[in-house]
């Protein structure tokens, strides 16, 4: 396949609303971007913008949207390989229950290979719909050692940034727990290409002091950031408070696990006390909406967190990769459950998927679009113009576009979308491959996966 676009070209991005996510630069109507290399060089309207130069290559917005790419701040890229799948199991009736029969007995299933054909997948997916990084964590308890590897081969094939790193956890044994750290730091020790590493703890509830201690040395030692689930369910809260003492926040305040680097994954049950804990040490929040719906965990708190001053971003859990329809989610479900219609903005929660993920991980050059930062840029364009663009193009962009709307997309100054086909790899293969893949597994977890009937004894 053609990967148009190579890193020294001058790229002109023009004739359409660029929507910046800079609060200096807004709206730019009739706008354009100036791409030199990987960075953005300039950006106004048009005409202006022009008078540089001629570029090399010139991509058209006329009638779309320019926006920065997205960033989804929480994944598990593997859950795609639940889609449509045929279990024969007792229906959970609570989200423990989730975890011990559906989630927990494909991740023993899971190989390496099926760590690099479901991060293809994912990545395929999130690409073709304007996301342009994201943030995941993996598990695969045995499958751990070159797990990372395989993941990060997927994201450079696709062409998308992307945090990734294996979710430590005690759930069956401390030298599980471990294992996944050293995989985690081996990783860090021997990055590749766009496939950032981070640490991942699981959840405070399948994991001890020690590992949390020990994942945060490890993200103080190479500055990465340290991600952890956070009260996804009220069982969370139970575990904490029954063994500890404490809620959840209070004791991963006590361990020293909230600082800048952390992202906490979810944090639905959290009271007042617990998100004033958040907002002090500045840890971020990653939200997940649909993933909490699908879940019937509850529904965060963000108006609450945003009010304290939390940094939130949002998330897909692994369910929806089309970061779109996850922003209309958030938009949509704090007003049913406030049951106010102005309780959050259309700028608001794209806010949550451009420049506030970009700083939940510290990614000081991404994020929006202004000079001096990468050149993630996503044209989208509504299949069907039925209304003009001269309005409000949050309200537009969240209300009426979805990622089917993605006609091209351009990473760190190459284009690897274009008329909303992918040019990295030849898509057609790389589903044949996915599909082989997936049927073995499929295979492999059989007809009644078996349930994890103890998840919480840590031996310890």
């Amino acid at each position: 396949m053609r990967w148009s676009g190579l890193a020294e070209e001058r790229v002109l991005v023009k004739g359409g609303t660029v929507v910046t996510m800079d609060d200096a630069l807004g709206i730019i109507r009739d706008g354009a971007v100036l791409i030199e290399g990987d960075r953005i060089a300039k950006v106004g309207r048009a005409g202006e913008v022009e008078r540089e130069g001629k570029p090399d290559r010139v991509i058209d917005a006329r009638g779309g949207f320019v926006l920065p790419g997205l960033f989804c701040g929480h994944t598990h890229l593997y859950g795609i390989a639940l889609r449509g799948a045929l279990l024969n199991i007792r229906p959970p009736s609570d989200f423990l229950q989730i975890l011990q029969r559906v989630w927990w007995p494909l991740d023993e299933k899971l190989t390496n290979e099926d760590a690099y054909a479901t991060a293809l997948a994912a990545c395929i997916e999130m690409a073709l719909t304007g996301t342009t990084c994201f943030a995941d964590t993996y598990s695969a308890p045995n499958g751990i050692e070159g797990s990372l590897d395989a993941i990060a081969r997927a994201v450079n094939e696709v062409g998308i940034r992307g945090f990734i790193a294996f979710e430590a956890t005690e759930r069956r044994s401390h030298e599980e727990g471990e294992r996944g750290l050293r995989e985690n730091e081996r990783y860090l020790r021997s990055q590749q290409g766009n496939a950032y590493g981070m640490v991942s703890i699981h959840a405070s509830f399948t994991v001890t002091d020690e590992i949390i201690r020990k994942g945060v040395e490890i993200s103080e030692r190479f500055g990465c950031p340290i991600t952890i689930h956070v009260s996804e369910g009220p069982n969370d809260v139970y575990h904490n408070i029954e063994r500890y003492g404490k809620r959840t926040v209070e004791r991963l305040e006590e361990v020293g696990a909230l600082s800048r680097r952390a992202v906490l994954a979810h944090c639905v049950h959290l009271n007042d006390k617990e998100i004033a804990i958040v907002a002090r040490h500045g840890a971020s929040v990653a939200h997940n909406p649909m993933s909490n719906m699908l879940n019937a965990v509850g529904v965060a708190p963000v108006p609450e967190m945003l009010g304290a001053g939390v940094n939130v971003c949002l998330g897909n859990d692994g369910y929806v990769f089309d970061m779109f329809e996850n922003v209309r989610s958030a938009f949509l479900i704090h007003r049913v459950s406030r049951r106010d219609p102005t309780v959050l903005s259309p700028k608001q929660v794209l806010e949550m998927v451009t420049v506030k993920a970009a700083r939940a991980y510290g990614m000081k050059d991404y994020g929006s679009i202004a000079p001096g930062k990468l050149a993630d840029i996503v044209v989208l364009r509504p299949r069907l113009m039925s209304t003009p663009t001269t309005g409000d193009p949050y309200a537009y962009i969240v209300n009426g576009v979805g990622g089917a709307g993605v006609r091209h997309v351009i990473v760190g100054g190459r284009q690897i979308v274009e008329d909303g086909r992918l040019l990295t790899l030849d898509v057609e293969e790389a589903e044949r491959r996915i599909l082989r893949t997936m049927e073995r597994l499929w295979d492999r977890l059989g007809a009644s996966p078996p349930e994890a009937v103890e998840p919480l004894r840590l031996g310890r």
